[in-house]
């Protein structure tokens, strides 16, 4: 069953391939970045999150868009128990730490569970509609937090959204980086720039201070020059990050002099300095922040309105 749902969908991505899509810009947003990791379990949310509140904090306007549907983590990294305002019409993002966040997990009734049973179309569906009826208002960057893989919701993404530019994240384990590379295939083949690779909880220091990489070593790096992407450097594991986020108050915001804070903020500022025109290209490097820190077609139209009329309805 398994290889006969491989071999079909990759059948659909092949008669897709050769069709033409319209990549429409998020409605009330300069720049759309995703922050994908193809694999699960990497911090790829903690990225998200952080480097959101980082843009913010380097004078940026800036929304967080969850688009995990199966497991939505903004309610709790961001402590959100309240549901959106709507108008009947359009969903109203809450604002939380200066950013404004929308999430599956935000909807009453389900947080995200009702989602479980949801098929490509009806997934597809929800994503478009969070993305265009939701007012986003004047915003410099728009942080899309992927769903991880390189299924149906992520070839929405690449096919019909309009984006800036692409943060991939891993660990250096070699499972890990089998989809890495594969959703780097992905986004190469719809000529969506990857900003760069960012190798997380890539060791951590003990109380000798010695560091130990438990999940390996330099497999990120080695991918990014495979592939001739720039590598944007290590972020080392820290039990603050995690107790931070678990907490409803991501590290930069909790603790915006932390070491890893001072990563985000680097990084942010360059990102900023980027889109501003200011740099042609991204040439982001953490290295030097590490080095002085501790080193880190269409789906029918109806269906969507149909589908955020019922998520509208549970209001």
């Amino acid at each position: 069953m398994k290889d006969e749902k491989a071999g079909l969908n990759e059948a659909m991505r092949k008669k897709m391939g050769g069709r033409t899509f319209v990549k429409n810009p998020i409605p009330g947003t300069k720049y759309t970045i995703a922050i994908s990791s193809a694999k699960g379990g990497v911090g790829k949310s903690t990225f998200a999150t952080n480097i959101a509140l980082a843009l913010k904090k380097v004078g940026c306007r800036v929304g967080l868009f969850d688009a995990d549907i199966f497991g939505p983590s903004i309610p709790k990294m961001f402590d959100i128990k309240e549901t959106p305002k709507t108008d009947g019409k359009k969903l109203s993002p809450i604002l939380k730490y200066g950013i404004q966040c929308m999430s599956i997990g935000f909807m009453p009734a389900t947080h995200g569970e009702a989602a479980i049973n949801w098929r490509g179309p009806m997934v597809s569906s929800a994503i478009k509609s969070f993305v265009n009826q939701v007012y986003w208002k004047d915003l410099d960057f728009i942080i899309v937090d992927m769903p991880p893989g390189t299924g149906d919701t992520q070839m929405t993404f690449v096919q019909e959204i309009k984006m800036d530019g692409v943060i991939v994240v891993s660990t250096p384990q070699e499972v890990a980086l089998i989809d890495v590379k594969r959703g780097i295939r992905m986004f190469d083949k719809f000529q969506i720039k990857i900003l760069g690779l960012v190798d997380n909880m890539s060791y951590f220091k003990g109380d000798d201070g010695k560091k130990y990489a438990i999940f390996g070593e330099g497999g990120v790096k080695k991918t990014a020059e495979e592939f001739k992407k720039d590598f944007l450097g290590e972020i080392p594991i820290d039990l603050e990050v995690g107790k931070s986020g678990d907490q409803g108050k991501p590290i930069v915001e909790s603790n915006p002099d932390h070491l890893i804070s001072k990563i985000y903020l680097k990084l942010a500022q360059k990102i900023k300095l980027s889109y501003s025109g200011f740099l042609s290209i991204l040439a982001v490097t953490i290295s030097g922040v590490l080095d002085t820190a501790t080193s880190f077609d269409v789906l029918l139209l109806g269906s969507s309105l149909i589908m955020l009329a019922r998520l509208i309805s549970l209001l």
